[in-house]
């Protein structure tokens, strides 16, 4: 790795906050290759056989000694696990040892899924998560991530952060991972060195404010806000912490670490008391530069609960009674209680528990995947859909066949494959008994249904 070369101003800022000694122990490490790491998901039940360390905050996350190709491992695929930056995986630490209640969170730029997966396995079928980004784009690459982690709790929504005033006080946690100057991926990234100045700092600061303008307002009586950047300065960290407790009543939070994790607390000192926040610098922590802070909303603080909407009105979902969607759940096997809805003729299922307020959110934001999609009915036939191959619903009633990892990657590419003995009809393909998706045998023909945009072009 050649010697990366930081810009001048950079420079001066970072001898500012460390110290010269300090400064060139940062320096040297910046020019480390970074390591690489993942988080499991524990739904899907997967050991990678590669060599690997646990991260020490992170009881799902892993340091691996070498990179391999994920694109060609099709456990990837059937989202077994996610490619994360072991830094930002602190977040599940933060949710474990403060034991945050679960209910309805929110993850505000939440593109392109690595905290809102976390999120959602941290919720499990005790919460449902609301993960949203502003660029269309990118919103697509959430959804996709949200479905292969197939927990079925995730409401992936398309919004600018003003959109979501209707919504104020009725989140229990809203994380917001800010768009930030990415002083944290230099090492990783030349493009946020090339496009690093004091004024990008500035600018970045002013659109963090107006974000958070909004953020701070959506958190309920007793709830947590989650403030997150990938950068050093105290423009974009401290001094918001500064901002939000002016603009709003917050409460500070201090999180228990290791002296071993070489994260480094700081003080921020405001008019109602001492906040706190942590910063990760890569010559101290084996991980890419973040900071974040956790703040709480006094129990006095308002707070929204959803009405029950007697006649749920939407523009494009049609709500399913509820004799009806006890039926599909005894069809189906399926144990726990779903509310289903229909989306241009598929069905759709979220956790009964949270209709009400995924009903309340579906009137106020602009919607692009919820729960878990089944597919579509035929008379008595369901066409199944890819996203309930890849849920951890059960698939009860479908034939199976196990493929090697050869096979896995024919199938995730979308080529033609034969295979001996195939009964007729819709079959799951799994590997490693991790469901990919689905295939239909017509008996002259196999035909493949993996999602065309997700085969893989390697």
């Amino acid at each position: 790795m050649s010697e990366i070369q930081l810009p001048a101003d950079f420079e001066t800022q970072m001898l500012s906050l460390l110290g010269k000694e300090e400064f060139d122990n940062f320096k040297a490490a910046i020019n480390r290759t970074p390591r690489t790491s993942i988080r499991l998901n524990p739904a899907k039940h997967f050991s990678p056989n590669w060599p690997k360390s646990p991260i020490p905050w992170s009881a799902q996350g892993y340091f691996l000694e070498e990179r391999p190709s994920f694109t060609l491992d099709p456990a990837f695929h059937a989202g077994a696990y996610y490619v994360q930056e072991s830094s930002s995986m602190f977040i599940e630490h933060v949710l474990e040892s403060l034991e945050i209640s679960k209910g309805v969170y929110l993850d505000l730029a939440a593109a392109p899924g690595g905290k809102s997966t976390l999120l959602s396995t941290y919720l499990g079928n005790e919460g449902l998560l609301v993960a949203n980004e502003v660029i269309q784009s990118r919103a697509q690459i959430l959804k996709e991530n949200a479905i292969k982690w197939g927990l079925g709790n995730i409401v992936v929504t398309n919004n600018d952060p003003d959109h979501f005033s209707d919504l104020e006080g009725f989140f229990d946690l809203v994380l917001v991972d800010a768009p930030c100057s990415g002083e944290g991926m230099f090492r990783k990234d030349p493009q946020a060195r090339e496009e690093w100045s004091l004024d990008h700092v500035t600018l970045c600061s002013s659109r963090q404010k107006r974000i958070m303008d909004q953020a701070g307002a959506l958190v309920k009586g007793g709830g947590y806000l989650i403030y997150s950047t990938c950068t050093f300065n105290e423009q974009e960290n401290e001094e918001m912490i500064r901002f939000l407790t002016e603009e709003f009543a917050f409460e500070p939070i201090r999180i228990p670490l290791e002296k071993s994790w070489g994260i480094i607390e700081s003080n921020v000192e405001v008019e109602d008391g001492t906040f706190f926040g942590y910063r990760f610098f890569p010559h101290q922590v084996e991980g890419e530069g973040f900071f974040i802070t956790v703040l709480k909303r006094p129990d006095s603080a308002s707070t929204q609960e959803p009405g029950r909407i007697k006649d749920f009105k939407h523009p494009v979902l049609k709500v399913i009674g509820d004799r009806e969607g006890e039926a599909l759940d005894k069809e189906l096997g399926f144990d726990q209680t779903g509310k289903y809805y229909l989306l241009n003729d598929s069905y759709f299922r979220i956790n009964k528990d949270f209709y009400r307020y995924f009903e309340k959110i579906a009137q106020a934001l602009s919607l692009r995947y919820f729960g878990v999609e089944l597919g579509k009915k035929q008379k008595n036939e369901w066409i199944p859909s890819p996203e309930w191959a890849l849920s951890t619903l059960p698939k009860n009633g479908f034939a199976q066949v196990e493929l090697s990892h050869d096979q896995a990657l024919e199938f995730l590419r979308k080529n033609e494959q034969s295979f001996d003995g195939l009964p007729k009809g819709w079959i799951l393909f799994t590997y490693q008994h991790l469901p990919l998706g689905w295939g239909k045998n017509l008996g002259n023909r196999l035909n493949n249904y993996y999602p065309k945009e997700w085969r893989i072009r390697m």
